[in-house]
């Protein structure tokens, strides 16, 4: 049973609205120019995460899965999701803005695509000046009204545009519409599916020239078109303490800013526990094992760990269970 905090290789995505931030930044080693996406923990399919570090290094996530079930991810997680790990975890450099897209919810996910809906959320770890994001309408609006400005080419004009700044977060349901804009660095958080229904891409082309596949028959029946306040997540920042940023069934997210020692107990937490560091450096030891981890790395807690300690002279992590 693994015994100490687990990092995983990142599965770096080229994007054709990605930049060199994961590179710069976060330091992501990568010859790609558009590197939008790295994939830190990751169970879905062609894609499973394999680890990095100490004894284990090289074992995929799914072998870690089916060999500790649920001593490694939580026995009522187990329970839920058997050998698939529930979550997948991102940093996201957007140089231009993302296609204006939303998620199926679990029912229709898994009639249309045997997946589970995508619920997730950001934290802006970085942005340029005036950059913005989109998070659902101006206002609501009904069916015909949207099919009228997509066929008009205008559907940009309903849309909610959202200034953002370091440690901003949001929280995007099933069914809203949203865009990450130019010049936006972040961290999310999702349900581990890869179901993005596309409405508009900027009538973009690729170097052939060719536009990206639209998804607009798939849409139309998971769109939320109601306008709702519901997206932007307000949260205390506590020196050496957990506050919560967002909870719901799927995740909890809580902002933990350290300077100095902290000790955490997860006695009461049938979870794995994640840490991504969004500034900073720290070091977190479990049973006298140590892992150091800074900014743009991410760390797994095996669920049978229940004491974890962590020093440093100044970070910010999110802390990331089910519960």
């Amino acid at each position: 049973m693994p015994d100490y905090p687990l990092k995983f290789t990142p599965i770096l995505k080229e994007k054709i609205w990605g930049g060199n931030k994961l590179k710069d930044i976060l330091n992501k080693h990568s010859i790609v120019e558009n590197l939008g996406e790295s994939w830190e923990i990751s169970g879905v399919a062609e894609n499973v995460s394999v680890v990095e570090n100490g004894d284990l290094r090289g074992t995929s996530l799914k072998k870690l899965i089916e060999e500790h079930k649920g001593k490694f991810v939580g026995e009522k997680i187990y329970e839920q999701f058997g050998d698939d790990f529930p979550l997948l975890i991102k940093f996201i450099d957007a140089s231009t803005e993302l296609s204006v897209q939303l998620h199926p919810n679990d029912r229709l996910a898994k009639k249309r695509h045997n997946s589970f809906g995508k619920t997730e959320m950001w934290y802006i770890m970085q942005a340029d000046e005036n950059a913005k994001i989109n998070v659902g309408f101006k206002e609501s609006i009904n069916r015909e009204e949207y099919l009228n400005a997509l066929e008009a080419n205008e559907i940009t004009k309903l849309l909610n545009f959202e200034e953002v700044k370091k440690g901003d977060s949001f929280f995007i349901n099933t069914g809203k519409v949203h865009a990450i804009g130019a010049g936006v660095l972040l961290a999310e958080i999702q349900q581990t599916s890869d179901i993005t229904y596309r409405i508009y891409d900027w009538d973009r082309v690729d170097a052939d020239g060719n536009s990206r596949e639209l998804h607009t028959a798939l849409a139309i029946d998971a769109i939320d078109f109601e306008r709702k306040d519901d997206f932007k997540l307000n949260y205390e920042k506590r020196l050496n303490e957990s506050t919560n940023i967002a909870q719901c069934q799927y995740f909890t997210t809580n902002y933990l800013p350290v300077n100095g020692k902290v000790n955490k107990d997860y006695t009461k937490t049938d979870s794995f526990v994640i840490y991504m560091c969004v500034s900073g450096r720290a070091e977190i030891a479990t049973k006298g094992n140590v892992e150091t981890i800074q900014q743009g790395q991410t760390i797994l807690i095996p669920a049978n760990i229940e004491k974890v300690h962590i020093q440093s002279k100044d970070c910010e992590l999110l802390e990331v269970y089910i519960g």
